[in-house]
């Protein structure tokens, strides 16, 4: 089976999932947790070498109080359990807004922990035009072409997951996602399963990928 390198992870579908139970939407993001976890042991021993969660957009942030509190949250608690694992983390995202959680900040540059490993990188209040504008912000003060995105840090995604049915990208990682192939889950994201991660690579492995040759 050929074994993407980079996978992107859009683990959608929280909050229809919490009003399916009968609870507030809310409730949905602490859900989402222990899935991220399960996952990412997965691709570790898949051989993955990079992966990104989509935490949360900018445009999120227009949800309900309660509902930002919880996704803020849910990102805040992955992101620290994650760094109890053997990986390299970086969360990328608009740090000088209000939005960004404080406590993440630690993680805006790439840390190792434990023994290292796979890349892991969390969007936090990640925001497409927010990543390319840097663009012509670098372009007006230099010619020199590297680093010119805020995700600058952030390989090509070979393959994109998304849970929840939704089919689009949302937004995620707009340069890295060129050329990915795109594999959706009609399950929630709280409804999380190995066999979806597993069906997900044997598709990919079926794809004809010739990054335009």
């Amino acid at each position: 089976m050929r074994i993407p390198n980079h996978v992107g992870i859009i683990p959608d579908g929280n909050r229809r999932w919490a009003v399916d139970k009968g609870l507030s939407k809310e409730n949905g993001y602490i859900s989402g947790i222990d899935p991220g976890l399960e996952l990412f042991t997965l691709c570790k021993n898949a051989g993955i070498k990079e992966v990104t969660y989509y935490g949360f957009t900018v445009d999120n942030t227009k949800r309900p109080a309660e509902q930002r509190k919880a996704f803020t949250e849910a990102c805040i608690n992955a992101v620290k359990i994650l760094s109890n694992q053997d990986a390299e983390l970086l969360v990328v995202g608009n740090t000088k807004s209000d939005m960004f959680p404080q406590e993440l900040m630690p993680y805006t540059v790439r840390k190792t922990f434990g023994n290292g490993g796979m890349k892991v990188n969390f969007l936090v209040n990640y925001s497409w035009k927010w990543d390319l504008d840097h663009l012509k912000e670098v372009k007006s003060r230099s010619n020199n072409i590297n680093n010119q995105i805020q995700s600058y840090d952030v390989s090509r995604v070979d393959l994109i997951i998304r849970w929840g049915g939704r089919r689009r990208l949302s937004g995620f990682l707009p340069v890295q996602s060129i050329y990915s192939d795109f594999y959706v889950i009609d399950e929630y994201w709280p409804d999380f399963k190995p066999e979806h991660f597993y069906n997900a690579l044997s598709w990919y492995s079926d794809q004809d990928v010739t990054l335009g040759g």
